[in-house]
């Protein structure tokens, strides 16, 4: 949410110059503090692993940055774009 002291940095356009728009989508993330998800993806336990509340608490946190991570690459990519990357499963 903005307010007076602070603008909501606009989601950068991909206009086919992948270079420059990874940079500023790094920058983006970094500042939304999602950039950890995705540059190493959700941690999740080992099949037969038992999970501490805690744990499942930080997995699921991870989870949710994943997808609004992609959901802001969603956002502002052309469809004809979109179309080639719709099957992936993570921002990455």
């Amino acid at each position: 949410m903005a307010s007076d002291n602070f603008v909501e940095p606009a989601i950068p356009c991909f206009n086919g110059h992948y270079d420059h728009w990874s940079m500023l989508m790094e920058n983006f993330f970094r500042s939304k503090e999602y950039w950890q998800v995705v540059s190493e993806g959700i941690t999740e336990p080992a099949a037969g692993t038992v999970v501490t509340d805690a744990q499942n608490t930080e997995i699921e946190g991870q989870r949710l940055k994943d997808s609004k991570a992609k959901n802001y690459i969603f956002q502002e990519i052309d469809r004809s774009i979109l179309d080639n990357i719709l099957c992936k499963d993570t921002p990455k």
